[in-house]
């Protein structure tokens, strides 16, 4: 199996790349700065014409889209029970959350970080304003799953869906009510963020900030 991750700091690519070194598989990691634009380059689109990040080539092959690279790594690597097996207590449970991260969570936050960037600047406000109500309505919903004392998302066992799950929470860190505010939620931050692979990809990756942040 060879892997090759074409990441931005900070971006969407962060929840693979973390995977990637919690399952201790050998990766090459490209950088490809969004805050240089890079991803809109001739040579970044030959490797994906959306330009956008990350990809993951996958033996030689090249796939996009985070939830889906999670999802695959899991697939690929099933010795390290980040998802439960087809078929196996839990699965469903965890594809639920999968999707209502993906489906729920992230876009929620592109309309809260991207609002006029996106649409007609005079909505900017009435779209933000929409986004931080789903994106805190779904620190309510993930607040009460941790209410029962587990100690991850889908029980006592780290899975795919808590590296996408820290990192949608570490993009609240600048928002109003940032997501270590609720109750359960900031217990749960502590813990991921203690993680050794989670501290090395924040290195890796050059970042500083959110590592303490209350």
């Amino acid at each position: 199996m060879s892997y090759t991750l074409y990441y931005s700091p900070g971006s969407a690519s962060l929840a693979v790349h973390w995977m990637l070194i919690e399952l201790g598989v050998p990766f090459e990691a490209k950088l490809v700065s969004i805050d240089a634009g890079a991803q809109k380059s001739p040579e970044y689109l030959r490797v994906n014409p959306t330009g956008r990040i990350p990809t993951l080539m996958v033996d030689g092959k090249a796939h996009g889209e985070s939830t889906s690279l999670l999802m695959l790594l899991a697939e690929r690597h099933p010795e390290k029970k980040f998802a439960p097996l087809p078929g196996a207590p839990g699965r469903a449970d965890w594809l639920e959350m999968m999707i209502f991260l993906a489906n729920t969570v992230l876009p929620a936050k592109r309309d809260w970080f991207y609002a006029q960037a996106d649409g007609d600047p005079a909505d900017a406000d009435a779209v933000k304003a929409l986004a931080r109500r789903r994106i805190e309505g779904a620190w309510d919903r993930l607040d009460a799953h941790l209410a029962d004392g587990r100690t991850h998302m889908m029980g006592s066992e780290l899975t795919a869906a808590d590296f996408l799950a820290t990192m949608v929470m570490r993009w609240s860190r600048n928002m109003p009510r940032p997501a270590t505010t609720w109750k359960n939620l900031a217990p749960y931050i502590h813990r991921m963020r203690s993680r050794p692979a989670f501290i090395e990809v924040n290195d890796r990756e050059g970042l500083t900030d959110w590592r303490n942040q209350s």
